[in-house]
């Protein structure tokens, strides 16, 4: 297990992760305070990764079946208020899901855990959630924070081998496998060694190529020209699409850019998120990654956002983020980027991933528009994106100053479902 730093400096952050990221074995898994090394080694699979100075959250329903799992980083130095923080966070969650049940799991060193896992099982406790365990793991040996019996919970700690543990393999084979940290997963969405070059030439082709269009739909007349762009990046992202879900993929970076570049159209791009289906969430996940990868910088905030929607949607809250803060850092002010920031911060279940909205429905809300049809990516801010505490809530939950969605220049006839 290695360190995995926030990307930004700062703590904590938190986010949802469902114990159903893929085929959904996850979900059945039973998890008993009495074996803490099932626990340890499931964890790693529900996140994504092995977390390290790290709060995991997971919330119990009928049977000790995982209801919900979320992480926090860890202070350091610790600091009271932003342990304060956390425990209202994590309360909030169980709270508004009716959780009654919970685990508490702490990863690294005990001046670090103890202050932050005490005042949230404080807080949880006084709420009426059964604290089952409190769990601390480091350098491969755990301890449970609730006993005091050396007999079965000697001063050492017990070992712990989470990658060995039958529940682990189980999870893997599922397609449920863990990085070895969220660095590791953050390299998902890299693009290829050695195809900057490529993907740039490919996004000029595929920029001209859209202008093309326009003129064309100029000179034949139309009374809006952009439409017809509009049309062909539909047609194109629907087809890839239902290529991804029979199981193919795209391996031709031109192929991706030009995605890429035809889904910056807000039209493309929302008449694509109301074809996000759940039941295919993991393919749609596999079509936005390669896209994400092959985009040229300025195109990667449409794809990487709606991989963040449909990591989601398949519960995988590590991917969510990491997909949220590449769209962020390609454009700040990218509003469905910031609505998806606020319902993962706020630790809305997978459930809440849908759309109110068909693509029939959408595209009848851009023709009131006719106008607004494309948009044009501006170049990257040099000044990095600011982040609030991750486990506030409000203002203070990653979200702009005013508590709500920054409204930037993208803005979408889409709207979640399930937030209402």
């Amino acid at each position: 297990m290695t360190n995995n730093e926030p990307s930004d400096g700062r703590s904590p952050h938190s986010f949802l992760t469902a114990p159903a990221r893929s085929a959904g074995l996850a979900g059945t898994v039973q998890l008993r305070a009495a074996t803490p090394d099932a626990v340890l080694a499931v964890i790693p699979h529900m996140l994504g990764f092995y977390p390290s100075r790290s709060l995991v959250v997971i919330g119990l329903g009928p049977r000790q079946r995982v209801v919900v799992t979320f992480r926090y980083d860890l202070p350091d130095p610790a600091d009271g208020d932003i342990a304060d923080d956390i425990a209202e966070h994590a309360s909030c969650v169980l709270s508004r899901e009716r959780i009654a049940g919970a685990l508490l799991v702490g990863y690294g060193p005990e001046e670090l855990v103890l202050p932050v896992a005490a005042c949230v099982a404080r807080r949880l406790t006084g709420d009426g959630v059964d604290v089952h365990e409190v769990l601390r793991a480091a350098a491969g040996r755990y301890w449970s924070m609730l006993c005091n019996d050396d007999r079965c919970c000697p001063a050492e700690g017990r070992s712990y081998d989470p990658g060995s543990h039958p529940a682990a393999a189980a999870l893997t084979e599922a397609g449920l496998g863990a990085h070895p940290d969220r660095v590791a997963l953050a390299r998902t969405l890299q693009r290829p060694p050695g195809s900057a070059d490529r993907i740039r030439r490919a996004t000029v082709t595929a920029r001209l190529r859209l202008s093309q269009l326009v003129d064309f739909g100029e000179a034949a007349g139309d009374r809006v020209p952009q439409l017809r762009a509009t049309r062909t990046g539909r047609r194109e992202v629907q087809r890839a699409i239902r290529r991804y879900r029979s199981g193919g993929s795209i391996n031709s970076i031109e192929h991706l850019a030009w995605l890429a570049v035809l889904i910056a159209d807000l039209r493309v791009r929302d008449d694509a998120w109301a074809r996000m289906d759940p039941a295919h969430s993991a393919d749609h996940c596999r079509l936005w990654t390669d896209m994400v990868r092959s985009a040229a910088a300025e195109f990667v905030p449409a794809p990487a956002s709606l991989l963040a929607f449909t990591a989601w949607q398949a519960g995988n809250g590590a991917l969510a983020v990491i997909a949220i803060e590449r769209a962020l850092a390609a454009d700040r002010d990218y509003s469905m980027a910031h609505l998806l920031d606020s319902a993962v911060q706020a630790a809305l279940p997978p459930s809440a991933a849908r759309m109110p909205m068909s693509p029939a429905a959408v595209a009848a809300s851009y023709a009131t528009t006719p106008t607004a049809t494309t948009t044009r990516p501006r170049q990257k801010r040099t000044s990095g994106r600011r982040r609030a505490s991750r486990a506030r809530r409000g203002s203070k939950s990653g979200r702009s100053r005013s508590g709500q969605p920054k409204s930037g220049r993208s803005k979408s006839a889409v709207r979640l479902g399930g937030q209402g």
